[in-house]
């Protein structure tokens, strides 16, 4: 485990689908496919992978003119691709941006991020298809996507990045306090200081108890006194009546 991040340096999809990367054997169908799958990164794709930005979660309506109105804000564009549906020409979602620096690409990374756009906050990162090793989509399961309801939730991107591995034998350790001399003089100062606050709780409330008895003897009055006034005043309403 020492050379593990929450950014993944290197595309598994085993590891994708595990929240810690630590996962040993595949837990739904979608890890399985990715794992049988020999994805080859379209060739025919141009310009540097290492100064390509990855623009998702657009709006169906963006433009490309939108989106140099946006990100050339950060630097020079060289060249903007927004993903088209082939048969309807309808935009995909996403998009990838080229700039001609890095420096520029390195400050849309920065600010970019979750930033709206056509009342869509958008998602920010680096092209993975060409510069992650063994990056597989998520269209063959896998990805760093996906949604929990679907069952494929991925980890380890920008987006959802692993979350430490729990060390069990420590935590169990610590739990029955088998830890160092000063972890349980620790723990048991601090039993010392809840129990006196508790007898402090304790005082305090028994102080308030008969005020409160006041007070609602106090109020179990004033509402016999309001009653005992309306029926006086319905006696005399019924007098004059007659």
């Amino acid at each position: 485990m020492n050379d593990w991040a929450p950014i993944a340096k290197e595309y598994d999809p085993l590891k994708a689908g595990s929240i810690d990367g630590t996962d040993e054997e595949p837990h739904d169908r979608a890890i399985w496919r990715a794992m049988l799958a020999r994805y080859v990164p379209n060739k025919g794709v141009t310009g540097d992978p290492r100064l390509t930005l990855f623009v998702a979660r657009l709006n169906l309506q963006t433009t490309e003119e939108k989106l140099k109105e946006v990100f050339s804000r950060y630097g020079d564009i060289r060249k903007i691709r927004l993903v088209r549906d082939l048969v309807t020409g309808f935009s995909k979602g996403y998009a990838f941006i080229e700039y001609k620096e890095e420096r520029a690409l390195l400050k849309a990374h920065r600010d970019a991020n979750r930033l709206v756009i056509d009342q869509h906050e958008i998602f920010v990162d680096f092209e993975l298809e060409r510069t992650l090793k063994g990056w597989i989509p998520r269209r063959l399961g896998g990805g760093f996507g996906g949604k929990k309801e679907s069952g494929q939730l991925r980890f380890g991107g920008r987006d959802r990045p692993f979350r430490k591995p729990i060390n069990l034998p420590n935590m169990k350790n610590d739990f029955y306090g088998e830890g160092s001399a000063e972890k349980r003089n620790w723990s048991r100062e601090g039993t010392r200081d809840w129990r006196t606050r508790d007898r402090d709780h304790e005082r305090s409330r028994d102080k308030r108890w008969p005020e409160r008895e006041r007070s609602w003897a106090w109020g179990e009055s004033e509402r016999e006194r309001d009653s005992k006034e309306e029926r006086s005043r319905g006696r005399e309403r019924k007098d004059r009546d007659r």
